[in-house]
């Protein structure tokens, strides 16, 4: 095997995990280890009509291929920076007579590639896609029955103009999907989108408490620190949300990776007791949370349920978990939305602190979320200048009203628009 060079990181051979990576120099929170762009990338299935098949943000209103029908783009500049990976695929599914799923797409995409650069290491990857882990050999019964299948279907949209490719190649394309995909998000952050191949990702190894966490930024996937990583120690992600106890993460692990999680979290069962609490009094979802009622009984006893959620999540996740930060600052939201300014301003500060070390300044949730701290503390700061004036102009806004300014009461409460519990 090859290994190529990179700046901040070197492979080791990890004890008891194979190959890894390490730092070799310190890193501090929010540190960017590395960036890497796709080897190869696809759109799900289901969102191909409404996200661009370059730079993967969603848009109302896409430009399609004139030729195949399917593939859709932001613009002419997107359209034409797409041709390269597009070109041959475009000729297949005309071909073909029609689209195969995001899994065949993704895996003609990297042949493609390797058919024009070769099986060696491309600029930038410490490792070629041949050397990444496929554990074909440890698929079920069920799962090679399917990958057989996926072969079959495979070398029927495969061009025959094309590079000819092995069946045990072309299973090994399929493997290093299954164990390597990498989720894309749209351009906030929010919703996956598509799904990619990234060499150099793929040699980050699991660890359930890791020091590093990825997200996708403009077209690239960043590993960033989580807090101090001294030189020499091995950088880690978690593959599986940490929300469940220590042996269903372990059987999750075992299913999907196909290797038994030692780290030191597993092997302790930490923080177990608070999963099995969690379990004998369930939480409320996050989907509950999202709801935003203003003004009204219900919108309190979300604000309730969003505030329990936040010290839930806060007992249990690593305090510079992005999805820990997701929940804080929709829990600021609830609160900010129904008109408790204090509260909600506290908690998307606390969220936005999060989120610069887990999706950096630059990232537009980062920013979305700048711009809500800004807006809450000028709220804030208004509300405790003037109560009724604040009052006010939230009610006029509410109801899309110009303001009519009246003699502030000197003796009455200002109006009740923010309903206190009994």
């Amino acid at each position: 095997m090859t290994i190529g060079r990179m700046e901040n990181v070197e492979v080791f051979t990890s004890e008891g995990k194979g190959r890894g990576l390490k730092a070799t120099k310190e890193f501090w929170a929010a540190d960017v280890i590395f960036a890497e762009r796709a080897y190869s990338a696809v759109v799900f299935d289901s969102l191909v009509n409404f996200v661009c098949h370059t730079c993967f943000k969603r848009q109302e209103k896409l430009h399609r291929c004139g030729q195949c029908k399917f593939a859709h783009y932001c613009d002419r500049t997107c359209q034409k920076d797409a041709w390269l990976n597009h070109k041959n695929e475009c000729s297949a599914i005309k071909r073909y007579g029609k689209v195969p799923n995001e899994n065949m797409r993704l895996a003609a995409r990297i042949m493609w590639r390797v058919e024009r650069e070769g099986t060696g290491l491309t600029e930038g990857c410490l490792v070629s896609v041949d050397d990444l882990q496929n554990h074909v050999e440890h698929f079920g019964e069920e799962e090679q029955k399917e990958l057989r299948v996926d072969v079959d279907t495979f070398l029927q949209y495969w061009p025959p103009q094309s590079q000819q490719f092995s069946m045990q190649y072309i299973s090994h394309i399929f493997g290093v999907i299954n164990c390597n995909g990498f989720t894309l998000s749209d351009q906030r952050g929010l919703q996956a989108v598509g799904v990619g191949i990234f060499p150099n990702l793929g040699l980050v190894n699991h660890d359930c408490w890791p020091n590093c966490t990825v997200i996708f930024n403009n077209g690239k996937i960043e590993l960033r620190a989580l807090g101090k990583i001294s030189e020499g120690e091995e950088l880690t992600v978690s593959y599986i949300d940490f929300l469940n106890v220590s042996e269903e993460r372990k059987k999750q692990l075992r299913k999907q990776y196909y290797f038994d999680c030692t780290c030191e979290h597993c092997q302790k069962k930490l923080k177990d007791d608070l999963f099995l609490g969690v379990k004998a009094d369930p939480k409320p979802s996050q989907e509950a949370v999202k709801e935003m009622i203003q003004f009204s009984k219900d919108t309190l006893e979300k604000i309730d349920k969003a505030r329990s959620e936040g010290l839930y999540h806060e007992k249990l996740y690593h305090p510079n978990n992005a999805q820990l930060g997701m929940v804080v600052m929709r829990a600021g939201l609830t609160n900010w939305h129904a008109g408790n300014i204090e509260a909600g301003r506290g908690m998307i500060c606390k969220a936005y602190a999060i989120l610069l070390v887990t999706h950096g300044p630059s990232h537009p949730i980062t920013k979305d979320l700048e711009a809500m701290r800004v807006q809450t503390e000028m709220e804030l700061r208004m509300f405790r200048q003037n109560e009724f004036m604040y009052h006010k102009m939230r009610e006029a806004a509410l109801n899309n009203q110009p303001m009519q300014v009246m003699a502030e009461p000197s003796n009455e409460p200002a109006p009740a628009l923010f309903h206190k519990k009994q």
